[in-house]
């Protein structure tokens, strides 16, 4: 059995027992291999150690339970966690917000949304009145639909497309120009997320950064892994150029939507640079806080 077949085995046994919470031994146990050999092999395969991954799958399985009005305390038995303050913890350490605000998000707030294309793939926006609040790449429409609901659980949504979509269309087809407006984003995040996000709008586009790098730039020298975790979150794919930074080790890095879209996203911007179609001061976005 080579590393592809265990970390294939392992991956199917942790989503098999999310609700379980296997520990490290029990998988490792699983696929034959010592918890410190299956550690490091897991982690080189799948980007991410076993726990993190079990985290990831317990925060999206008690994100659709809240969204479905769940309380805090039936998401939590829901989910396998021992207590709400697991969850509690979770949430912080992953999303930046606790349960209760993630419960309360987009509450007596009307979005409204529509599907797109462009070069990069299909696309699912989502606007305010006030700006774009939503842009995620999908594979399948239902599923990118259910994703929505479950990041602003409280919101009414409203398939209709608005002029702000009109906007992001016009932008990937480099049709947007002065007189049509420019790109309001409207973002709801942490403090520390807008920091972050507001650090990868100052990217020159054509132009890479590192993890370390952005840190620094916001004074957070010694906080590249929580960078990292804002950019992960980060809820408007492209206009808030996350594909722009890069491992300062080499390789592209991840990216939420994908490593081959985004090395496609950094040729194309490349080329589009070099050949003068664009430029960030033309295309510039307007960032508000809720």
């Amino acid at each position: 059995m080579n590393h592809y077949e265990t970390v294939a085995k392992a991956l199917a046994y942790i989503r098999q027992h999310a609700l379980q919470q296997p520990s490290l031994d029990e998988v490792a146990d699983y696929v034959h291999l010592s918890p410190q050999h299956f550690q490091r092999v897991f982690s080189e395969w799948a980007g991410v150690s076993p726990k993190k991954f079990l985290q990831y799958l317990s925060l999206q399985h008690a994100k659709s339970i809240l969204a479905q009005s769940a309380t805090l305390q039936e998401a939590t038995f829901e989910t396998g966690l021992s207590g709400s303050s697991r969850l509690h913890d979770l949430f912080v350490s992953i999303e930046g917000i606790t349960p209760g605000q993630f419960k309360s998000m987009g509450e007596q707030l009307q979005l409204k949304y529509s599907f797109g294309s462009c070069q990069f793939g299909q696309y699912l926006v989502a606007s305010t009145d006030k700006g774009i609040c939503y842009l995620h790449f999908y594979q399948h429409p239902e599923q990118a639909l259910q994703e929505l609901r479950q990041a602003w659980p409280k919101a009414n949504l409203v398939e209709e497309q608005t002029s702000m979509h009109g906007h992001v269309s016009a932008f990937f087809s480099n049709a947007l120009t002065q007189e049509s407006g420019k790109i309001k984003l409207h973002l709801s995040g942490t403090p520390f997320q807008l920091k972050v996000w507001e650090a990868l709008l100052r990217i020159p586009e054509g132009r890479l950064c590192s993890y370390a790098s952005l840190a620094k730039s916001i004074n957070q020298s010694t906080a590249s892994r929580a960078v990292g975790t804002a950019i992960g979150s980060n809820p408007i794919a492209f206009l808030i150029p996350c594909h722009r930074v890069i491992k300062s080790v080499g390789g592209i890095g991840e990216y939420r939507w994908g490593s081959e879209r985004k090395m496609a996203m950094i040729g194309w911007e490349a080329a589009a640079t070099k050949a003068g179609e664009q430029s960030q001061s033309q295309y510039e976005l307007n960032f508000l806080s809720s």
